[in-house]
């Protein structure tokens, strides 16, 4: 059992490591780095490991199901670590509909055609869970969008994303800490 469930959205695999798909693994490895945990394989189709975060048991966790089946992962880590009230799951994603460089903490919501979400969605029947949304701006033209989510980035844009990766790790930390209403006053007001 778990206060919290934290869940980072990416691709497993060396291929997607540094891609702008794969912000959410990105902030779950900054979150167990900066608590002292360490993901390990589980059943549920994830990497996950629990910290804690002022005091608050949190668990950390990464599916190894392919973005477009994350909810596989979910559903199965929601059972697992005990998550009744899906307002004490937060979902870490990449976001096309936000610019790059802009972060925003929310509690359900449309999908926006992220494919991850819709997965999870389908599994736990609702969208009523928090999300920490990384913007990573929107691609060239609707034929680059692979490319665009999948294709590592230039410096700059990777720099940028490393700022974002840690102000969305800062927010689940606030979320645990500070609650949701003051994650989202606090780090939507900045953006």
């Amino acid at each position: 059992m778990a206060d919290l469930l934290v869940v980072g959205l990416g691709n497993p695999g060396a291929d997607y490591v540094g891609t702008r798909h794969n912000v959410g693994f990105d902030v779950i490895d900054l979150l167990a780095e900066r608590h002292g945990g360490r993901l390990r394989k589980v059943k549920e189709k994830s990497r996950a490991g629990e910290v804690t975060i002022a005091g608050v048991r949190v668990a950390l966790a990464e599916p190894q199901t392919f973005m477009n089946l994350s909810g596989e992962a979910v559903g199965r880590l929601v059972r697992r670590y005990d998550i009744d009230d899906l307002h004490r799951l937060v979902i870490v994603h990449d976001e096309l509909d936000l610019p790059a460089g802009r972060m925003k903490v929310k509690l359900g919501g449309g999908l926006a055609g992220h494919n991850g979400l819709r997965s999870i969605k389908a599994h736990l029947h609702t969208d009523d869970f928090v999300r920490v949304r990384i913007g990573i701006g929107k691609p060239p033209s609707k034929e680059a969008g692979a490319d665009h989510v999948l294709k590592r980035p230039g410096k700059a844009v990777r720099t940028m994303l490393a700022d974002m990766v840690a102000r969305a790790a800062d927010a689940v930390e606030a979320i645990v800490d500070d609650g949701l209403e003051a994650a989202m006053n606090r780090f939507n007001a900045d953006s």
